[in-house]
């Protein structure tokens, strides 16, 4: 049975910490600056990606129609991964972006409902901190998990009492945005308030996350020192 875990644990192990590595917290043992943070919300070009379209859609929307703004902000997502291509660097992020875009700009022509625009980014919210607070409520974090399986010490650190209040108070902030996010845009959806909607979508989305990011980043660094000791002692030596 033992061997059997350890079969499996590799690949859960992988999966955890590479989630972590995404969201930033690879940097957590070292120092938090202003490019460390701009790298962990993918750069100039991520942000870019990120915020142009949901912005060339809500200015084209308010000026045009639904067709049009639909179909620059469409146009604008396929161009950014054209680019990444080109320059032969990753292209997933760019293709997520894309793949949201369409989906979103279908559903919002088929139904006739510019709102429909922003209905997977809602679902998506509603997911994303639904799964996150059930992990908080079982008693098993997942943000807690990716960052023990990126630091190494796998569960261990749900034994020690200030680690584990520390990643559940973690994850429930991380809960909080999605909430927010929701809280703020349901309204603005189901009144049809699309300006306002996209404008507070892209408000709510790097804004956020950028900050938030940060505090996670302190509190993942106050809530295992040791790794920060082991980083800074390790950049001290070259290695």
């Amino acid at each position: 049975m033992t061997a059997g875990r350890d079969d499996r644990a590799p690949g859960v192990e992988d999966a955890l910490a590479q989630a972590a590595r995404r969201a930033g917290f690879d940097r957590a043992a070292g120092p938090v600056t202003g490019r460390s943070v701009l790298e962990a919300v993918g750069g100039i070009r991520g942000i870019l990606e990120s915020l142009v379209p949901g912005l060339v859609f809500v200015v084209l929307f308010a000026l045009t129609n639904l067709p049009l703004a639909l179909g620059v902000s469409v146009g604008l997502a396929a161009a950014f991964v054209g680019l990444r291509a080109l320059q032969r660097s990753p292209v997933a992020p760019a293709v997520g972006g894309l793949l949201a875009a369409v989906v979103s700009a279908a559903l919002a022509l088929i139904t006739g409902r510019p709102e429909d625009n922003f209905v997977l980014g809602l679902i998506q919210n509603a997911v994303y901190g639904g799964v996150l607070l059930a992990s908080v409520l079982v008693g098993w974090p997942l943000i807690g998990l990716a960052v023990g399986f990126l630091l190494g010490e796998g569960t261990a650190w749900r034994k020690e009492r200030r680690k584990f209040v520390a990643m559940q108070g973690l994850t429930l902030l991380w809960v909080g945005l999605f909430a927010l996010r929701l809280l703020v845009q349901l309204p603005l959806y189901y009144s049809g308030q699309v300006e306002l909607l996209g404008t507070f979508k892209l408000i709510m989305g790097i804004p956020l996350f950028a900050p938030l990011l940060v505090l996670s980043w302190l509190i993942v660094r106050a809530a295992f020192p040791a790794h920060t000791r082991a980083a800074q002692r390790g950049g001290a030596t070259g290695l």
